[in-house]
């Protein structure tokens, strides 16, 4: 995990029992003599996040609609200081904090997660792009009970299951980053049947016991033509916008998907791509960045 992550170090259920006492029924000794909880059970998970977020972000009466992606913290925390050595990298190695440094969140999600975290680690200002009605009141509720984040994120909602930037980037609106979490899977089907190997691999070979842990509505796990389709669409939009955005990010989820993005990015002309590489655990994945800015134009962006 990146240095600068919370989480590195593994998860302090002591101190996050002591948050949050409603963990403690959740937590239980593995094989190794190490605290954990069963990853296999929705109410150990949210719970565990709710304690995260409280302990960590400051974040109070954190919840999520039955059904919605609940996203594992630590991963969502590295995107975040990933992406800020990458506004470092052009700002003479300084990390650049404060609400200055605007940042949109494509799929937001029920969660709002990103904008937490950049919120509490940078003091960032986001905006969180959501297609999903019930998603954003949601994230709406997480705002209202937090009114530290009023100030910092706004919510706007996607009008067109077609677009990702266009009717949330206004006219000459400046942002340093974007970031996503793109949908992977193809079709509904493709969705229920990775899910079905989570559940598995966890030990749940019964039907009836493969409810997600981590939740997903559709919008959140795939997309036709799965996330190649969802990440070629993304750089030909990307354009439109090239000279209101600093850098453009996105995880990639599958490695080969990686080519497909490059290549569509290099007929767009972009002027500069970077892959990040990022690992928890045994899971790696990956950051793709462009940007359509000269290195001059990069420097005085939005200064």
């Amino acid at each position: 995990m990146h240095p600068r992550n919370k989480h590195r170090e593994g998860y302090d259920f002591k101190a996050l029992i002591k948050t949050l006492p409603a963990l403690r029924p959740f937590v239980r000794m593995n094989d190794y003599g190490n605290q954990t909880i069963n990853f296999a059970n929705p109410a150990a998970v949210k719970t565990l996040n709710q304690a995260l977020l409280q302990h960590y972000y400051s974040i109070k009466d954190w919840d999520i609609p039955e059904g919605f992606l609940c996203p594992p913290i630590p991963g969502r925390a590295d995107y975040i200081h990933y992406v800020a050595d990458l506004l470092a990298s052009f700002n003479n190695g300084v990390v650049r904090k404060g609400r200055k440094v605007r940042v949109l969140d494509i799929g937001t999600g029920a969660n709002l997660v990103y904008p937490i975290v950049g919120f509490k680690e940078y003091g960032w200002n986001f905006v969180g792009a959501e297609l999903d009605l019930e998603a954003m009141a949601s994230a709406q509720k997480i705002i209202e009970q937090n009114t530290h984040l009023k100030l910092a994120v706004e919510l706007r909602q996607q009008s067109k299951k077609a677009d990702i930037f266009k009717g949330i980037i206004k006219p000459g609106e400046l942002f340093d980053l974007t970031i996503c979490n793109p949908p992977f899977h193809a079709s509904a089907k493709e969705a229920a049947e990775g899910s079905a190997r989570k559940w598995d691999n966890l030990g749940l070979r019964k039907e009836k016991q493969r409810v997600l842990n981590f939740g997903g509505q559709n919008t959140e796990l795939w997309y036709p033509g799965g996330e190649a389709n969802f990440l070629k669409l993304m750089a030909s939009q990307s354009k439109v916008f090239e000279k209101q955005v600093l850098w453009f990010t996105t995880l990639v989820s599958k490695k080969e998907n990686l080519r497909v993005l490059y290549n569509a990015l290099q007929k767009e002309g972009v002027k500069d791509v970077q892959t990040i590489n990022m690992s928890q655990g045994q899971k790696v994945s990956r950051i793709m960045a462009w940007t359509y800015l000269t290195k001059e134009e990069q420097q005085s962006f939005n200064r």
